[in-house]
């Protein structure tokens, strides 16, 4: 169940496909392109070439009904298409909409993409779980997760029947605390390893992302940070605003998702042999 890594390319006959999924790999799609161009036709699409469609215009026509996907991870699906939430620092609203695609004729595969289960039709989520047993396909990776603002204990119990993974969700912001929490709590009968937040950072100052992330693992979660990202960067490094810089966005990503957290105070993590503790007089 391996990832291509966001950038997926092939041939069809006599047409070369190219998708991206992050911004920063678009020069690599680019050199790829120029060189499929001279034996084939080329097209190109994903989320990156969505944001930046004139990035390869003048090497690949652009878009296009594609299923790439599959191309992307051979072990990956999705059920539907879009969400209503309307976060300001991700893509799905724009690309795919703020009202729900659902695709009833879907194929189960062991990682379902869908971007919010929880937050789907009642009767959609009951779909989706029928065809996973009656296919009696495993649901490893639910990899996008759940909304905290519409899971409750029916989903829990709804979509116990068939997850086998981590049970996924996001922190994202301090004024999500309650949700967060609330969800956490439905998930207590859980062991911490199958409870993977998401926590982005650098969209707030330093002292509240810590407490996120701190938050995440006094609910007995473990958290999975993220530095926020531009859509349109070309290289692939965080924004940095706030208090942070760009190394200590990186060191307190380092910090968390290497489980460095249940041995060592991140007051104390010392990412390198001859600095003192980046984050000593911060926090």
């Amino acid at each position: 169940m391996g990832w291509s890594g966001g950038l997926s390319h092939w041939t069809d006959e006599n047409t070369a496909y190219i998708s991206v999924a992050f911004s920063w790999m678009l020069p690599k799609a680019k050199e790829l392109a120029i060189e499929y161009k001279k034996n084939y036709d080329v097209r190109a699409g994903g989320p990156a070439v969505w944001v930046m469609p004139k990035y390869l215009e003048n090497v690949a026509k652009i878009g296009g009904e594609i299923d790439a996907l599959i191309h992307h991870n051979s072990s990956a699906t999705v059920a539907s298409r879009g969400c209503p939430v309307g976060c300001y620092f991700c893509i799905v609203p724009t690309m795919e909409g703020k009202e729900f695609t659902l695709i009833w004729d879907f194929t189960p595969r062991p990682i379902l993409c869908d971007n919010n289960l929880s937050g789907l039709p009642v009767i959609f989520q009951k779909h989706i779980i029928k065809k996973y047993k009656g296919m009696n396909v495993p649901l490893l990776d639910a990899n996008s997760g759940f909304d905290p603002h519409t899971f409750d204990e029916d989903c829990y119990h709804r979509w116990k029947e068939i997850n086998k993974g981590a049970w996924r969700f996001a922190f994202d912001e301090s004024g999500e605390e309650e949700e967060a929490k609330r969800t956490a709590e439905i998930l207590k009968g859980e062991s911490s390893s199958k409870k993977r937040v998401y926590v982005l950072i650098g969209n707030e100052p330093i002292q509240s992302c810590y407490e996120r992330i701190m938050k995440v693992i006094e609910w007995k979660c473990e958290p999975h940070v993220q530095p926020m990202m531009a859509l349109n960067t070309l290289e692939k490094k965080p924004m940095v605003k706030y208090d942070w810089t760009e190394q200590k966005l990186k060191d307190m990503a380092r910090w968390s998702n290497r489980w460095l957290w249940r041995k060592l105070d991140l007051r104390d993590y010392k990412p390198r042999k001859k600095e003192e503790p980046l984050f000593k007089d911060i926090l």
